[in-house]
C-alpha cells in the first residue's frame, strides 16, 4: 500500500484496532469491578481471559501492525487458530452474559 509507512497505522489495521483496545480496556475494567464488588466467582471467570487479552496486546511482535496483522496471520497459516480463539471468546462471552444476566433478574426478584 502507498500509504503505509513504517511506524504508522494502516487502513485494515486501525479499523481492527478500534475493537481490540475498548475490548481489552472493557474487560479489564469489569473484571477489577468484580474483585472490587467481591464477586469472587466471576471475578475468577474474567481472570484468564482478562489476562489473555492484555498478554496478546502487549506481545505484539515489533514490526506487526498490530494484533491483527493481516499479513502474519495469512503468510504464517495463523487463519485456523485465530478463528478458534475468536470462537472460544465468542462461546465464553455468550456464557458471561447469560450468567450477568441471570444475576441482574435474581436481584431485581430479591428487591
Amino acid at each position: 500500500m502507498l500509504g503505509c509507512q513504517t511506524g504508522s497505522l494502516c487502513a485494515p489495521d486501525r479499523r481492527l484496532i478500534r475493537w481490540v483496545i475498548p475490548e481489552v480496556v472493557g474487560h479489564a475494567l469489569v473484571t477489577v469491578l468484580m474483585l472490587v464488588s467481591l464477586h469472587w466467582f466471576i471475578f475468577l471467570l474474567n481472570l484468564p481471559v482478562a489476562t489473555w487479552n492484555i498478554y496478546r496486546f502487549i506481545m505484539v511482535p515489533s514490526g506487526n501492525m498490530g494484533v491483527f496483522d493481516p499479513t502474519e496471520i495469512h503468510n504464517r497459516g495463523q487463519l485456523k487458530s485465530h478463528m478458534k480463539e475468536a470462537m472460544i471468546k465468542l462461546g465464553f462471552y455468550l456464557l458471561c452474559f447469560f450468567m450477568y444476566l441471570y444475576s441482574m433478574i435474581l436481584a431485581l426478584i430479591n428487591d
